[in-house]
């Protein structure tokens, strides 16, 4: 199967309303080249799952300083002013998470399933209406699976097959991500042949991927 896609394609395959993974940290791991393709598309009313919204003009960042998102979920926002002052006048609504717990959640949606019980945020305003369990008599919270639409997610190589390679915190989430959605799309800086990649180096295989970005 012939997975290749270009940038264009790629962004019309994301509409009003969708949500949309994006993976990375700070803008490294980020689909640079497919989020200014949807900037210039003018996709609106996104729910956003992210670790951060980055910079106001970097990666996923555009995305908000743009006004095309609706909802965010992520684990911090400090670095994004236009998104801290979206949130504060009512027009964007975040949900925040500690890292790991968002973490478990996109991996308990890829892994099928029903959530992950952690201790993490209780006590604080994370349980607000959120199910308590008790196991051998501790309390923990139910975080329930983040499931998306579609994941866009950033890589160092990919061969033919979409099997992955990232480096550094560009894998910051994309693994997880890649189970996590209907449609997993994947832009990378290099594209080998299939098989030319050792397999202990890769970190996401390309049963997950859908479509890869051709430059």
């Amino acid at each position: 199967m012939d997975k290749f896609i270009t940038v264009q394609q790629a962004a019309e395959k994301i509409h009003d309303g969708m949500t949309v993974m994006v993976g990375g940290f700070l803008g490294v791991g980020n689909p640079i080249a497919l989020i200014d393709a949807l900037v210039e598309k003018g996709v609106k009313d996104l729910t956003i799952i992210c670790n951060d919204t980055a910079y106001p003009e970097v990666g996923v960042g555009k995305l908000i300083t743009n006004h095309q998102v609706k909802n965010l979920i992520a684990t911090h926002i400090g670095t994004n002013n236009n998104t801290i002052e979206q949130m504060n006048s009512g027009e964007l609504h975040v949900t925040l998470q500690p890292q790991g717990t968002l973490a478990e959640q996109i991996r308990a949606a890829g892994a099928g399933l029903g959530g992950v019980l952690t201790q993490t945020g209780l006590g604080t305003i994370v349980e607000e209406g959120k199910q308590k369990v008790t196991v051998d008599g501790k309390e923990y919270l139910l975080e329930k699976p983040v499931h998306a639409d579609v994941a866009i997610i950033g890589a160092i190589i990919s061969d033919e097959s979409g099997n992955l390679v990232f480096k550094g915190t560009s894998q910051n989430f994309c693994p997880l991500m890649a189970t996590a959605a209907d449609m997993v799309i994947v832009e990378p800086q290099e594209i080998v042949k299939t098989g030319s990649i050792a397999p202990e180096n890769v970190k996401t295989t390309g049963i997950f991927v859908d479509y890869i970005i051709k430059k």
